[in-house]
């Protein structure tokens, strides 16, 4: 039978007393740059029509992306430690799980797509504008976010499919997929094989279209005849390969590996990574790490 509960309890991060407060502000501040960072991020890409190139299209969607993602988490929990209140709604936590993972899957996508595109760039320069057509580019924009519409029902509709059998309380500060599992008095055996062969079909899928794209970057740019073509080269894709490694680093460990569900207490920190840390990072890095962005930066500064 479906038990169903009118609302959980988020018990992660059982803070002193006291520190709700320093909690609170830290998740505030992180939010707030994030927003503020991508959206100078894309104002920068829109106002500059040198910027206009597939490279900085797919960057403009990340950051978009990025907002998005980070609002799902970092108010919510904000204003949980600020007020003290840990409970969320049956329909508010489905929901924050659904976009949750909408979210986090598209990401991931769309660091493949990346890849992809910095391959055609330094492997086929002569073909790039041909391969990477406005029409491509869109249609793996939109490939990404129906991935991830597709991920994410399965997961939501999966775990909320099990019984709550009086048991509301989530080890986590937000509706995660493995945590809510775990709060089930079903058997979620079925649960966490779904979870573990999607998540880490997708994982495992997106991370090898970049190790391959970048396996032949690197091939390729050791064969450039001149030391500066090399530099370009390097420049143009070294802040995408910090955020892969950031990004992929993380949720392979969380979700690509037996026994994702069953850990109750790893998750909590590293969540904190990739959902606020990692989308705060981004703009940084792709601004300081990019000579076209801080070029176009320095520009609209003098304006």
């Amino acid at each position: 039978n479906h038990t169903r509960t009118s609302e959980f309890i988020l018990v992660g991060f059982r803070s002193p007393p006291g520190s709700q407060l320093l909690l609170s502000a830290l998740f505030s501040t992180m939010y707030f740059v994030t927003v503020v960072g991508n959206v100078c991020m894309i104002l920068i890409i829109r106002m500059d029509s040198n910027l206009h190139t597939p490279m900085y299209f797919f960057l403009e969607n990340l950051s978009t992306l990025d907002i998005c993602y980070s609002s799902v988490i970092a108010p919510r929990a904000a204003l949980a430690f600020f007020l003290g209140r840990r409970s969320i709604s049956y329909s508010g936590c489905a929901s924050q799980m659904f976009f949750f993972s909408l979210f986090g899957t598209t990401e991931a996508f769309f660091l493949a797509v990346m890849a992809f595109d910095r391959f055609t760039a330094v492997c086929h320069p002569l073909l790039y504008q041909v391969i990477m057509s406005r029409r491509l580019c869109v249609l793996m924009v939109m490939g990404s976010y129906l991935s991830g519409c597709i991920n994410c029902a399965i997961q939501t509709g999966f775990t909320f499919s099990l019984s709550f059998c009086g048991h509301r309380e989530i080890n986590h500060f937000f509706c995660e997929v493995a945590a809510v599992i775990r709060a089930s008095c079903s058997d979620t055996a079925l649960n966490e094989l779904v979870m573990l062969a999607v998540c880490g079909s997708i994982i495992v899928g997106t991370a090898l279209v970049v190790f391959v794209s970048y396996g032949y970057i690197i091939l390729t740019i050791i064969q450039m005849p001149s030391a500066e073509s090399r530099n370009k080269a390097v420049s143009t894709c070294s802040a995408h390969m910090m955020t892969i490694c950031l990004f992929f680093g993380t949720v392979f460990f969380m979700y690509a590996q037996p026994g994702a569900a069953a850990s109750p207490y790893k998750s909590n920190t590293i969540s904190i990574f990739y959902t606020v840390v990692i989308p705060m990072l981004n703009p940084f890095i792709y601004t300081l790490r990019n000579r076209e962005v801080k070029g176009s930066l320095r520009k609209q500064l003098k304006r």
